[in-house]
This record gives C-alpha cells, sequence and structure tokens, in this order.
C-alpha cells in the first residue's frame, strides 16, 4: 500500500461502530490473540459509543475515506483531581500504513480530547517484551517511572470469570 497524506482524525460515533470493530478484530488476529468476533465487537462498540466515559478516535485516508486506525480511551473519576483519568484501552494501525504518522495523530487527538474534557492522566499498558510500542510511548512523553521516583511502575491483572 503506498503512502497516504496526513490522516483525517476524528472522534467515532455510534455509526461508526461496525468499522472499529473490524479495526480491533483485525488487531486481534494479527497478535493470534483470542477475540470475539468483528460483529460482536460492533455491537458492544455501538453501546460503548453513546457512553460519555467511552472515546475512539478514528483516522481515515483523507482520499478514500477507509478506516487506518483508531484509539480506544476510557475516562474514570479520582479523587486526586477534578477530572478524570484515562485509559488508553487500544491504539491501532493498519499493519501497510504503519510509521507515517497515523499512530501519533491518533495519540495526539486523544491526548487532546482528554485534556479537553479535564483529563489529568492518561495511562497505557504495554507488554514489557514489546520494546517498538514502548519507544513509540516514550517519545510521546509517557513513562513507566513515578515521577520523583527511581523505580518502574507495573500493572497488575486478575482476570475474574
Amino acid at each position: 500500500m503506498a503512502a497516504m497524506s496526513a490522516p483525517t482524525v476524528r472522534l467515532a460515533t455510534p455509526a461508526d461502530a461496525f468499522v472499529v470493530g473490524g479495526l480491533l478484530f483485525d488487531f486481534n488476529t494479527e497478535y493470534d490473540t483470542p477475540t470475539p468476533s468483528a460483529a460482536d465487537f460492533g455491537d458492544r462498540f455501538n453501546a460503548l459509543l453513546t457512553r460519555p466515559d467511552v472515546l475512539v478516535v478514528l483516522a481515515e485516508d483523507p482520499a478514500s475515506g477507509d478506516a487506518t486506525g483508531f484509539a480506544f480511551l476510557t475516562l474514570r473519576p479520582t479523587p486526586y483531581g477534578d477530572g478524570p483519568l484515562a485509559q488508553l484501552e487500544e491504539l491501532y494501525v493498519v499493519p501497510p500504513l504503519r510509521d507515517q504518522g497515523i499512530g501519533t495523530a491518533l495519540l495526539t487527538r486523544a491526548v487532546g480530547e482528554v485534556e479537553q474534557r479535564g483529563g489529568i492522566e492518561v495511562h497505557i499498558n504495554v507488554d514489557e517484551v514489546d520494546t517498538d510500542t514502548r519507544r513509540f510511548y516514550e517519545r510521546h512523553g509517557f513513562t513507566n517511572i513515578q515521577p520523583g521516583e527511581d523505580f518502574r511502575m507495573l500493572c497488575y491483572l486478575r482476570e475474574l470469570t
């Protein structure tokens, strides 16, 4: 796929739910992650995109209108500030279009949207072995060191059934 000009980056609406669902399905299958179907994701995003605590930023090719990537964030309240904390749940760019600034455009818009909502932090979980992704976020000002400290922050998880 040839390089494209700067993407159109906008907030997704419920009308985009199945496009976003398809992108998330593609992301999961690219990395052999067990995944619901694209249609199931579309149904879920159809509901999620009506919520005020959910943001999806969608990148599109300005010439064709084809979706080229997305960022999915959730917002949650905190007693440590007046605004919400944001969690960047997913950021994905279609493989042939990577390294063309689409991820940066998505992340920049996503962080800007959180700031406009009074957000105080954006959190991201990244696999330790995923050095390219870690470099990407570090290049954009993210760190895994608590400000003023000299040790790494860790994320713990427990699956609930």
